[in-house]
Order: structure tokens, then C-alpha cells, then sequence
């Protein structure tokens, strides 16, 4: 034995690693058995199964739509759940959105809403929904809805296993299933005539992954589209594939961000889901925003399996607008909504006689061009068109409002915000103005931190503009925060910058609150708020603030950083400052090769050419005046010196300056930040109706302000945009004549500049204002807490734009045609 023994072990010795790896295959094997046979019933049932074969006699039995689905799922049906996991991404999603617009839309209603689940196969996602809303509470009655009779024998067993008495599991077709009764209806039920199908309505439907595979989708969804109650919502999260050429002109789809799927993919998605009857046509998806309104849209890709590509819908009834009760005509909606962007008075077609009057006042002041928003425009345009209402016109809050996404414009921006926090100073913006509850305010929206502080004085209404739709959409995301969330799930978003579950509280608490485009935009980047970095190291500036702390950590500094910010008191700082930092911050040699670089300038400052240029030009007339020599670099540098140097002098980062307390340290603290971080400011905005008054514009400042109704506005926030425009372009002009008729007689115009006198102050005088300087930094001297610009400005409209006066007989043709107009609005 021995001898043979000796025979084989050169043989095995060679061989070892084989068989240990053979073993290995077979031991894992043998622990992955069940896993391994469920997959490889999968791809079975998937891949190699023809359609009919196999079948038993009662499948056989069956007809059409029905027969193929059986013999599709009849193999896998006890492994649907188990397969479907990585492949069906989305339908988690879905089920948060939609939970979060039912509870938000139904409020406190005490009576219970009615789903009804189309192709619910399984029951997985009703199951699901139990992790976000308790289902048998929430709920009066579930119905789940499927043609298959194995899938939905495996849905009987999981309720009957949860013991769940209000969800039935129906076998039927979707073109000819009704709830059954009225036991279940809500107040907001509608009984239809005693022919109709739907007499009891679903407060909520849901297709998941169903809608790709039902051969006769136009059937089902004008079907559906009867069976939703007048205020109810639909949601839909399926496969898809779509090319930009077949969408880009649509204004009700919710966005297009991510939308387009290249040619190849296009091909080849199309070809592999067909294999198992599944459509990825982009019909299904176009007829579906066309039946109803959309609520959110959000295009994504699965890229654990390829990055196959799928969207999450949401939508409602055409006539289920934000802008009123239970079928609202489309066209008063589009009205309120118009009279909130243009501080029109709103013109009711109902109570004609009590507005009679109003609208003839209203009518005598209008322009040649009756003032209307763009959204009202293209809500026009779609009502005489037969499709639906923009998605703004579903969204549940009205601040942002209506803006062409393709247009140059605002793609220019590529998708991103430069700006994650502001550098005006609004404890400035406050003394100088003194905000009251009658004013009209309209301001650069920037990061938004300064549009809260005004809105926190409560005035009649704030016009936030901004023409990068992603500084808006952080705007939206800080208000949806305030309406949705307490103190502390805010403080850690903008406080601190970071939140570990922000992708959970944009699905559950936010997503009521934004936009769809604002939406998708934060589901794309939930890792500002999760990643290292946290939010104010994003944007544009974030190159500054990486750069600054590299530095820090080069030298050896970072420590001396922390102790500037935590020093109790001024001397404290200016003897940390002026010992251990100003020599690495102002040296001349860092501003000479970072600072006045053109591309840092812009790029990582936010520093247009045409404002670099009035830096030069002041240093060049301090030059003159002194008759020393004028150098570029030199210039900057010394800018830069006047900047910082009276900052770290005369204010305290520890409790006071937040701007540079958070560029030296990425977040803010609970004794320094901005005034909407407050618990008492958080009170003051979270109250139900307090940000009512907020409207926010993604267009150009002239664009807006041409369509607000003429002498409202009495203050206007405009930075330091101007600096931006060209010397030698107009500008500046047309800028200056709009907000001359936009504004009432004593209205102020507040302004910052890089220049100590902007050489747009003279346009302002000769078009009717009279204009101040109200603070002009010098050497030494520290005119705010940012001390960043060299010049402020105040501009109060003292007349008429001499060239915007229009004639007497001019006058009263525009009376008498807006008179007419308003009259035929009234009667429409």
C-alpha cells in the first residue's frame, strides 16, 4: 500500500493546486446549490425556453396576451423575487415618491386613499410600500392587478402569509378591471353615470416594469387615466429608450436631463428586451406624459447590468394643477400662476363683476405688450395644442416657475452652479435698506442665502433671478429643507454641509416640495451632502477653497488656521494673523502665479474679465494720482491685500464673520453662520404659507423684470452682475431703462462693484435715478464683512428713463387695447 502510496504522491504533488481548486468548485457548489438553481432556472426560463414549449394543458388553455405571459412566468414565478433584484432597479424609488406626494397631497384627511397596482405580479412592491407607509393603515383597500395566474398565486400566499386583510389580489385584464363597490371611495371619489366603467376612482396607480410589456398600452392607459381620481397621482417606472430628436421641443415632460440614450444602445436594449416581449419603444413612455400631467421625472441607468436605462414617473390628472381645488380649469391655472410671476393682479373669470374694476385700473397701466409670463405662454400654447400643462403647473409649491431648459442660455452652464455660498453681506443689504412687509423685492438668486434674509422680513413678495438654473436649484433645495424638515436635519445640509442620509430625505421629505428638474438634479448628486467633501466643496469656488487648504497643510499651517477661527477676541486673531498667516496668504509670489492668473480669476473665483478690468483700472488711477508705476499683477495683489487685511483686523471669524470662517474651515459653526441657519429664522420660515411670496425666475434680470408689472418693485438686489456686462455694449442700458419702469417712484436699486466708481453709475443717472455711494473701501478700511467689493451703491428712481417716455396718444392706445384684452381673458 505503501509502495503505491509512493507511486501516486508525484503525480498528486504536481497536480494539487488542480484538485484543491476542483474541491473548492465543487464545495461551493454543493453550499450555493439552491442559489445556483434558481439562476439557472432564470436563464432558462429567459433564454433558452421557446414560448410554448413545456407549457402544462391549462396554460394551453389560455388566449393572447395572457397565454404568453403564463408561459413566460409559469417556469420562474416561485423565483421572480429572488431574480429581479439588481435587473428591476427603481421601484424603491418610485414607491418613496409616490408615498411622499399621497401623504403630502392628502394632508389630513382622515379618510383613506385607494392603489391599485397594474402588473403587480408578485406583490413585491406592495410589500415594499410597508417599509415607508404602514400598508394596512394607510391604505382603505389595495388592489393588485396582473394577467398572470402563477404570479398572482404567489402574491396570495405572501398576503395571506402577512395576514393583511385590505389588499386583493385580482387576475384580469387592466383594460376592463374595476374596483368593485363603493365601500372603499374617498370624498374625492367621483361617481360616473351608471354606464361608466369607473364609478369608484384610485386615489394612487402604479405600474412597475408592467407598462414595457403590455402589447396594448393605449387601451390600458386610457383606461387608468379613468380609473384615477380628479386629485390622485400615477407613477410608472419601466425600461426605456429614447433619442433626443423625438422629445427636445417638449415643455411637459418634466426635463430632459438624461434623457437621450445613444444610437447603439438604443439598439441594443431594444433588441434584448424584445427576446422576451419586453417594449422599450419610446411610444408607451410619450403617450403616458401626454395622458396626464407630470408631477417628477427622472431618467437613470442601471449601470450594476450595463447602465440599462430606466425612468421614474410621476404624474396626475391634466386639470389637477397646484393652483387650485378638484378640476381647476387649466386656463385660470395658467392665470394665478402668471399673476404670481409678473405681480399682476389676478383676473378670475368667476367673479367677473367684482373684478371688473380691478382689471380696468390694472388694464390702464399695462404696456404696449400685455404683461405675461413665459409660463403662461407656453401654458397657452400647450392648452391650444391638446397637451398637457408644463410640469411646473403640477408641482406642488409655486416658487419656481416655467423656464425653456435647451435654450443656449442656460446650458451654457453645463449643469452646475459656480456659487455654494454667497459673498454679499446681508446684515449690510438690512441697514441700508430696511426691508418692510410692503416691499417688492428682486434679487440675484446666487446660493440663496441672502434671498432667505429678505425673505425672513416678510415683505409681499421676493423675485429670486438667476440665470444658471443649478444656483435655483440649490435655491429650491434650501426652501423645500425649511417646509420639510426640523432645525437639525437642516443645520447638517447647510450648517455642516454633509448629511449621511440625504438621498433618503430627498425621497421622503423633500421631493414634495421640488421641482422635477430640481429632482433629478440632487438624485445626481447625492454624494454632495454624503461624500468627504460636503457640500461647500462643490461649485465653481471649490478650486479657492481646495487650493487654500492645500496650502495650509503644504506649509504646516492647518493648525494655525484653526486657532485664527477659534481666537475669542480681535487681538487674539490679528496676532495669529499677522505672525503665523499673512506671510503665506498675501505673499507675492502666490498672487503673482495663482491669484492673477485670468483662468483662477474666473474659474476658482467667479471673476469676469470685464471686472478684472475695473480692478486694473482703479489701480491704474491710484497710480496716476500718485505717480507711481501701474502693474497688472501688482494690482491684484494689492486688491487682494485690501480685501483680507481690514477683514481679519476688525471682525471676529470665531462669532461674526461666517463667509471666511467657512472658507478656512468647509462648514459653518453654531455661533457663525448665515441668518436662515437660525432655529429662530428656521421657525420664522418653515410656517406654513411664510414663503408663499417667493417666486424664482431662471432667466436673464432684463427678461424678468420686462414682464413684471410696470412701478411694483421697490427694491432691487442686484450685486455686482453689471461689472459682468461689456463697457461698450448696451447692456447696461436696456438693464437700467428695465428696471426704471419695473420699479415704483422711490424704489432703490442696491449695487456692489468691483470699481470705486462703476463707470455704469452715469447711465443710472441719465435714466432717472439718482444714485449714492454709500460705502467706498480704502486702504485699511473695511466696508462689510466680505470686503471683497471696492464699492456700494444705492440708485433711487427719482423719474422716467427719458428714453423709455412714451407719448400721450401712444398711452392711450395701450389702454384701450388691454382694456379689450382684458376683457376677452375675462370672457375666455
Amino acid at each position: 500500500m505503501s509502495d503505491l502510496w509512493l507511486q501516486v504522491q508525484p503525480g498528486f504533488q504536481e497536480h494539487i493546486l488542480l484538485y484543491g481548486l476542483v474541491l473548492s468548485v465543487v464545495a461551493l457548489c454543493l453550499l450555493c446549490r439552491r442559489q445556483l438553481w434558481i439562476y439557472w432556472k432564470f436563464c432558462y426560463a429567459c433564454f433558452l425556453k421557446p414560448v410554448n414549449h413545456g407549457n402544462a394543458a391549462d396554460v394551453k388553455t389560455l388566449i393572447g396576451q395572457q397565454r404568453a405571459l403564463e408561459g413566460f412566468y409559469r417556469t420562474q414565478a416561485e423565483i421572480y423575487d429572488a431574480t429581479r433584484g439588481r435587473l428591476l432597479c427603481g421601484r424603491e424609488d418610485m414607491l418613496q415618491l409616490a408615498a411622499a406626494q399621497l401623504k403630502h397631497r392628502l394632508g389630513d384627511q382622515s379618510t383613506k386613499p385607494i392603489w391599485v397596482d397594474v402588473g403587480g405580479g408578485t406583490g413585491y412592491n406592495i410589500e415594499k410600500m410597508n417599509d415607508v407607509v404602514p400598508v394596512e393603515e394607510f391604505f382603505s383597500a389595495v388592489y393588485l392587478v396582473d394577467l398572470s395566474p402563477s404570479l398572482c398565486d404567489v402574491a396570495r400566499a405572501r398576503f395571506a402569509k402577512l395576514g393583511w386583510k385590505n389588499v386583493h389580489v385580482v387576475c384580469d385584464d387592466a383594460r376592463t378591471f374595476a374596483i368593485e363597490g363603493s365601500d372603499h371611495a374617498l370624498v374625492t371619489t367621483e361617481r360616473g353615470e351608471a354606464d361608466k366603467k369607473h364609478a369608484v376612482k384610485a386615489d394612487f396607480i402604479s405600474m412597475s416594469y408592467s407598462l414595457s410589456m403590455i402589447p396594448d398600452f393605449y387601451s390600458v392607459i386610457d383606461s387608468i387615466t379613468d380609473l384615477l381620481a380628479p386629485r390622485g397621482i400615477i407613477s410608472c417606472v419601466d425600461f426605456y429608450v429614447q433619442s433626443a430628436s423625438s422629445y427636445f421641443l417638449r415643455n411637459f415632460t418634466g426635463g430632459h436631463h438624461s434623457r437621450h440614450v445613444n444610437w447603439l444602445s438604443r439598439l441594443f436594449w431594444r433588441t434584448w428586451f424584445q427576446l422576451d416581449r419586453v417594449h422599450l419603444d419610446e411610444g408607451r413612455r410619450d403617450y403616458l406624459e401626454h395622458r396626464f400631467g407630470t408631477i417628477l421625472n427622472v431618467n437613470e441607468r442601471n449601470y450594476a447590468l450595463g447602465g440599462i436605462p430606466y425612468y421614474i414617473w410621476l404624474g396626475c390628472q391634466r386639470t389637477a394643477t397646484s393652483a387650485g381645488t378638484t378640476g381647476v380649469l387649466a386656463r385660470e391655472a395658467a392665470e394665478r400662476i402668471d399673476a404670481l410671476a409678473t405681480e399682476s393682479p389676478y383676473l378670475s373669470p368667476v367673479h367677473y363683476t367684482e373684478k371688473r374694476a380691478e382689471a380696468a385700473d390694472a388694464a390702464a397701466q399695462a404696456t404696449q405688450q400685455q404683461l405675461r409670463s413665459k409660463g403662461f405662454e407656453a401654458a397657452i400654447l400647450n392648452l391650444s395644442t391638446n397637451v398637457p400643462l408644463p410640469a411646473f403647473f403640477y408641482q406642488n409649491q409655486r416658487w419656481r416657475l416655467y423656464y425653456d431648459e435647451a435654450l443656449p442660455q442656460h446650458t451654457q452652464f453645463s449643469n452646475a452652479y459656480i456659487y455654494a455660498f454667497a459673498w454679499e453681506d446681508p446684515a449690510e443689504d438690512e441697514r441700508l435698506l430696511r426691508i418692510g412687509t410692503d416691499d417688492v423685492v428682486l434679487a440675484i438668486t446666487s446660493a440663496g442665502d441672502n434671498v432667505l434674509a429678505y425673505a425672513a422680513r416678510r415683505p409681499r413678495s421676493v423675485h429670486a433671478v438667476d440665470l444658471n438654473p443649478a444656483q435655483n436649484h440649490l435655491l429650491e433645495l434650501k426652501l423645500a429643507a425649511l417646509r420639510a424638515l426640523p432645525h437639525a436635519d437642516v443645520w447638517a445640509l447647510f450648517g455642516e454641509g454633509r448629511h449621511a442620509r440625504f438621498r433618503s430625505l430627498l425621497l421622503d421629505r423633500l421631493s414634495p416640495f421640488l421641482s422635477s428638474r430640481a429632482l433629478q438634479f440632487w438624485l445626481d448628486r447625492t454624494a454632495t451632502f454624503t461624500g468627504r467633501g460636503g457640500l461647500y466643496e462643490t461649485g465653481g469656488t471649490r478650486i479657492a477653497l481646495k487650493l487654500c487648504r492645500a496650502l495650509f497643510a503644504l506649509l504646516g499651517r492647518t493648525a494655525d488656521v484653526r486657532a485664527l477661527c477659534a481666537a475669542r477676541t480681535l487681538r487674539e486673531q490679528r496676532a495669529i494673523w499677522r505672525t503665523r498667516l499673512r506671510q503665506v496668504v498675501l505673499s507675492r509670489w502666490l498672487s503673482y502665479l495663482v491669484v492673477a492668473n485670468e483662468r483662477f480669476l474666473w474659474r476658482a473665483l467667479g471673476v469676469p474679465p470685464n471686472q478684472r478690468d475695473m480692478i486694473y483700472d482703479n489701480a491704474l488711477a491710484a497710480a496716476a494720482a500718485s505717480g507711481g508705476a501701474f502693474d497688472r499683477k501688482d494690482a491684484m495683489w494689492k486688491y487682494v491685500v485690501d480685501t483680507l487685511d481690514p477683514v481679519v483686523e476688525n471682525t471676529l471669524l470665531k462669532d461674526d464673520n461666517y463667509f471666511y470662517r467657512l472658507c478656512l474651515m468647509g462648514c459653518y459653526s453654531k455661533e457663525c453662520h448665515p441668518e436662515y441657519l437660525s432655529e429662530e429664522t428656521h421657525m420664522i420660515l418653515s410656517q406654513p404659507g411664510a414663503l408663499d411670496g417667493l417666486r424664482v425666475h431662471t432667466d436673464a434680470f432684463v427678461e424678468v423684470l420686462a414682464r413684471i408689472r410696470r412701478e411694483s418693485v421697490t427694491i432691487a438686489v442686484i450685486m455686482d452682475h453689471m461689472d459682468w456686462f461689456d463697457p461698450e455694449g448696451d447692456q447696461a442700458t436696456k438693464e437700467i431703462n428695465a428696471l426704471n419702469k419695473a420699479m415704483k417712484l422711490g424704489g432703490r436699486v442696491l449695487l456692489r462693484s468691483a470699481g470705486l466708481k462703476p463707470w455704469y453709475i452715469a447711465n443710472f443717472s441719465a435714466q432717472g435715478f439718482k444714485c449714492e455711494r454709500v460705502a467706498a473701501r480704502t486702504s485699511g478700511k473695511c466696508v462689510d464683512r466680505v470686503n471683497m467689493y471696492a464699492s456700494t451703491w444705492i440708485c433711487t428712481k427719482v423719474g422716467q428713463d427719458p428714453a423709455g417716455v412714451i407719448s400721450s396718444e401712444i398711452a392711450q392706445e395701450v389702454t384701450r387695447r388691454s382694456d379689450s384684452e382684458v376683457v376677452e381673458t375675462l370672457e375666455l
